[in-house]
């Protein structure tokens, strides 16, 4: 083998092993799925809530939003909470 494929297997070894996760701790995996489950419970309220929006009209329109606003949230947390 010639110096040059050396060289650039090396390389190319040495950049593959660079993409190589490091072990993520217990604290990290713990803030992640606080995270996720946070943002699914807020999501899931806003969703609800724009589609309680659509829904009826006055008084009704509000307890829409509402009923809404905590449907979804509830879903949201249940889908994406463990």
């Amino acid at each position: 083998m010639s110096k040059r494929t050396v060289t650039v297997t090396l390389a190319g070894c040495l950049a593959l092993s660079a993409c190589q996760s490091a072990p993520t701790s217990q604290a990290v995996i713990d803030r992640n799925a606080e995270f996720g489950c946070v943002a699914g419970t807020v999501g899931g309220a806003i969703v609800g809530g724009l589609i309680g929006g659509t829904i009826g009209s006055g008084t009704g329109q509000i307890a829409a939003i509402g009923g809404g606003i905590g449907l979804g949230g509830l879903l949201g947390n249940r889908l994406t909470c463990i």
